[in-house]
């Protein structure tokens, strides 16, 4: 009986020993888990994304183009998150609307890295527009008052959004 004992304690204490070697915490080389992220609208990815910036170029022989754009937010429509504004670095923000309506932005996602995807086109924005997005954005009466002419512009009707947390 001793002489059973003897290996099985042995083969006990290895297991445990085993163990306690696997339960070290993993090395600095693990890879971080990926950022979280919302979707709006339609699934998509962010892989392959061009810096907005990069728009105007794909527009300087077409009108409209499909494209997938990552940029910051910088404004949201308050009334009830139909637009967003977004980054343009060296440009005019280029407004941001969805499909059909068929999905709205929250209103607290200023500052928040975004990729949506759909369709980029040349536009001018009349008068009347910029004024209502400026009350949609609730702009001061001396700042609505201020848009007095149409304004070429750059805008995108995204199918849909990627919000990073």
């Amino acid at each position: 009986m001793k002489k059973l004992l003897f290996p099985a304690a042995l083969a006990f204490s290895v297991l445990l020993g085993n163990c306690a070697q696997n339960s070290e915490k993993p090395k600095a080389t693990a890879s971080l888990p990926p950022a979280k992220v919302k979707i709006y609208g339609d699934t998509l990815e962010a892989k392959g994304a061009i810096d907005a910036a990069e728009l105007p170029k794909l527009l300087v022989n077409q009108d409209s183009a499909q494209a997938k754009v990552a940029t910051k937010v910088l404004e949201v429509c308050q009334a009830k998150g139909c637009w967003m504004e977004v980054d343009v670095k060296g440009q005019n923000p280029m407004r941001v609307t969805f499909k059909n309506y068929g999905f709205f932005m929250p209103k607290d996602i200023v500052g928040k890295e975004v990729v949506f995807e759909g369709v980029a086109l040349k536009d001018t924005v009349s008068v009347a527009d910029q004024r209502h997005f400026a009350e949609d954005a609730v702009k001061s009466k001396e700042e609505i008052a201020a848009i007095t002419a149409p304004k070429p512009s750059i805008t995108f009707i995204a199918t849909g959004v990627q919000v990073k947390e």
